[in-house]
């Protein structure tokens, strides 16, 4: 089965570039260099050339708060790139997988989102993620989206990285406590790709919009709170010393883009398919542990 990535430079595409796929299956890594996924003509031409089994989209512009001020580009890529890849795939029949956003949601809601509640993002970044599914389901039949949420992992720009470099930095770190969200590792997205691409293998996989998020919820203090204590186990600071973590409140930390306060996935849907998310703090040791290492090399 030949498996066509797009956005394989990204953290959860270079998670899914590493991780083990089965013999059977044919990885085909895109990144945006090799396929310019704002070109209609490029997905095409790609598709075409490379004919796969399976398409995953992954490519995205996930700059929060800088698609404020460049939403052009945030719509470029997250709306009308995954309009491209959506149409050539229902022209030709071929499955395909689009990765999407929690912030999706406006974040009002007390309990956890599942995959029918409306959707009302509440910043560029949400919408041009938003209008994306819209896109997705309108052009091909043969889909799935699968929401997730707070991902981090060892490549590219995330909270635990943020939060390992400035705990290097500072003495104390002031972490908003009023937002709350499941921070799901790359390498368990990738993971539960290659679960969704067996069943779709074998024609067991049901169309549609599906949540995939770590189980359990934090905020983001505590999140960085869990950050900080692995690293001073893991020795990351001299004498068990590191940062103190303070909490603070959104209004304290104003940021171009609107958050939303309860980011909450729920993923029973997804679960009764046989893919379970792990509990958010059983992934973070060994990303943590690789990022420590990366350092000391």
């Amino acid at each position: 089965m030949r498996v066509l990535v797009f956005g394989a430079g990204g953290q959860v595409g270079r998670e899914v570039c590493r991780a083990a796929w089965p013999a059977s299956y044919e990885l085909v890594p895109l990144d945006r260099n090799a396929a310019d996924i704002t070109k209609a003509a490029a997905v095409s031409a790609v598709i075409a050339r490379k004919r796969p089994d399976l398409v995953i989209n992954l490519a995205a512009y996930t700059a929060v708060d800088r698609a404020e001020s460049e939403p052009e580009a945030a719509w470029g890529t997250n709306c009308a790139g995954a309009a491209h890849i959506a149409a050539v795939c229902g022209e030709d029949g071929t499955p395909l997988v689009h990765l999407s956003t929690d912030y999706v949601f406006d974040g009002r809601k007390r309990e956890s989102y599942h995959e029918e509640d409306a959707a009302n993002p509440i910043n560029v970044y949400g919408c041009s993620k938003e209008a994306g599914e819209r896109a997705v389901r309108a052009a091909t039949p043969r889909y799935v989206i699968l929401r997730t949420a707070w991902v981090y992992g060892a490549f590219g720009a995330n909270f635990v990285k943020t939060m390992l470099r400035l705990a290097a930095e500072r003495p104390v770190l002031r972490v908003v406590a009023d937002q709350r969200g499941c921070p799901t590792a790359a390498a368990d997205i990738a993971a539960a790709l290659i679960a969704i691409a067996r069943q779709i293998e074998r024609g067991g996989m049901e169309w549609g919009t599906f949540h995939f998020a770590a189980a359990g919820s934090t905020s983001w203090y505590g999140f960085a709170e869990e950050i900080v204590g692995l690293a001073r186990t893991l020795g990351a600071w001299p004498s068990g010393s590191g940062p103190r973590i303070e909490p603070i409140t959104t209004d304290q930390y104003p940021t171009a883009a609107r958050r939303p306060m309860n980011s909450v996935l729920d993923c029973r849907k997804i679960a009764a398919l046989g893919i379970s998310p792990p509990p958010w703090r059983s992934s973070l040791p060994a990303v943590v542990r690789e990022l420590i290492g990366a350092e000391g090399r």
